[in-house]
């Protein structure tokens, strides 16, 4: 097939239904490019496919991680490269870009982590740590997820430790991905009532109770404690804030994430931008995708 396929875009905008339907086209396996579903027991929360999504398509990276480990780029390198060489016609698919350029590219040097000097950055407010990396690092300050302490503690002991800014630790990528690298585009209004509606289906679909179940082991990940639904809902359990604020804040939350992601994506170079109108069909834009890619038989 020559490349593999790259399909990349923010949250809700629909790329797991195109994969799947490219997949099915061309009788290929879908690879996860998504830092928690990596997670078992995460499943309404991060939108994992279903049980007979993934019993139709084979789907790798998913589930292979428990809440008892940590699971990061490095390791979604490794784990990504195998899963490659496995497989006869792999399509990646997902929204973690950083997991995405750190396959492409590599992940360059990054200083190990020092207890000391994590401890003083965490003693801080919240309020100054982001004013110090505003300043030390704007580059990272637009990207980064402000509201995730642990991604915004990294950066800062980073800085600390080396006296480059923590987006100069890979100044080795070009941002330029590989061919047959797709990205999903919705206009705005289209993005943000597709976040909300799915939001509401997660509620419904009970992720209170499945942030109830799981709630022991997220509260002792420090990196699957910060997804996106989890986070919200384990304030709603500790009596911050009332359901239906809880649902107000998650779609709100994820909305910013997704912007976060389309600023990451738009710096890409050599990538498709496939505009995707809110009336069309999964099957159509996957049409849309196998037209730009040569496919070897």
């Amino acid at each position: 097939m020559g490349a593999p396929i790259s399909i990349a875009g923010p949250t809700a905008s629909g790329k797991s239904a195109v994969a799947m339907e490219v997949a099915k086209q061309l009788q290929a396996e879908i690879i996860s490019v998504d830092s928690m579903q990596v997670y078992r027991g995460l499943d309404i929360g991060t939108a994992k496919p279903s049980a007979a999504e993934q019993a139709g398509i084979p789907h790798h990276l998913i589930d292979c991680a428990g809440l008892e480990e940590t699971y990061d780029a490095a390791r979604f390198v490794r784990e990504a490269t195998t899963a490659e060489r496995q497989i006869e016609r792999p399509i990646f698919c997902g929204g973690t870009g950083l997991y995405f350029q750190a396959w492409q590219e590599g992940l360059g040097e990054s200083p190990q982590a020092d207890a000391a000097e994590r401890a003083a950055i965490e003693a801080m407010r919240h309020e100054e740590q982001i004013a110090e990396l505003k300043a030390a690092d704007p580059v990272t300050f637009e990207c980064i997820d402000q509201q995730n302490p642990r991604r915004v503690v990294r950066a800062l002991e980073v800085i600390r430790l080396t006296g480059k800014p923590f987006s100069g630790q890979r100044a080795e990528w070009q941002n330029t991905v590989a061919a047959n690298f797709f990205l999903i585009e919705r206009e705005r209004a289209d993005l943000r009532a597709r976040i909300e509606a799915r939001v509401d289906a997660m509620f419904a679909a009970g992720l209170v109770e499945e942030t109830c179940s799981l709630r022991a082991a997220l509260e002792d990940n420090r990196v699957a404690q910060q997804a996106l639904g989890y986070r919200q809902v384990i304030g709603h359990l500790r009596g911050e804030q009332d359901l239906p604020d809880t649902v107000a804040l998650v779609k709100s939350r994820t909305w910013q994430f997704a912007r976060r992601q389309k600023t990451w994506f738009r710096r890409l170079q050599g990538a498709v931008c496939l505009a995707v109108p809110a009336d069309e069909a999964p099957s159509e834009t996957a049409r849309r995708i196998l037209s730009h890619c040569r496919i070897d038989p």
